[in-house]
């Protein structure tokens, strides 16, 4: 491993990735570039709601969203990597998320990607697209997964779930 793509969410789990991946670019001496993707709809999101606001002081456009992700990657990586001696660095882009984690790792020449998945029931599986599995397809290189437990309270965003590393 030379350099190594780890994704950064803004889920329990990207403490934990992190830091599996931020030990095995130190002890490999690999370079690790921390991506974190704003989705596109998650963006807009945001946008919208800022400007029902009304304030003519509120600017949120691609320039502000990229800034905020790449401070709160910024602040998770410096807690996950205290203490590992390892060159990183941050990219915050905006899009589809499985695009712009592929396309991100090809640009910058990554062979190996480190990323946080879930397990889901086949129904799930058949439900909702499947990031961590459409990455792990398309990715010429190895993929280590920390996979989280599916849970009611997932769902809604309060459970931690179970986890475990897939390499």
């Amino acid at each position: 491993m030379e350099r190594a793509l780890v994704v950064v969410s803004p889920e329990e789990r990207s403490h934990r990735i992190l830091r599996e991946a931020g030990e095995l670019a130190a002890g490999s001496g690999a370079e690790l570039i921390v991506l974190t993707v704003l989705p596109d709809e998650e963006f807009e999101r945001t946008r919208s709601a800022l400007a029902s606001v009304g304030s003519s002081d509120v600017v949120y456009g691609i320039d502000q969203a990229i800034e905020s992700a790449t401070r709160r990657a910024k602040r998770v990586a410096r807690e996950a990597f205290e203490g590992l001696d390892l060159d990183y660095r941050i990219v915050a882009d905006i899009g589809p998320e499985a695009d712009t984690i592929l396309e991100t790792a090809r640009w910058e020449g990554c062979d190996h990607l480190f990323i946080s998945g879930r397990r889901r029931s086949p129904a799930g599986k058949l439900i909702s697209r499947d990031l961590t599995q459409s990455v792990m397809l398309n990715f010429d290189g190895p993929v280590t997964v920390l996979l989280g437990e599916e849970s009611s309270d997932d769902a809604k965003g309060k459970g931690k779930g179970k986890s475990g590393l897939l390499a």
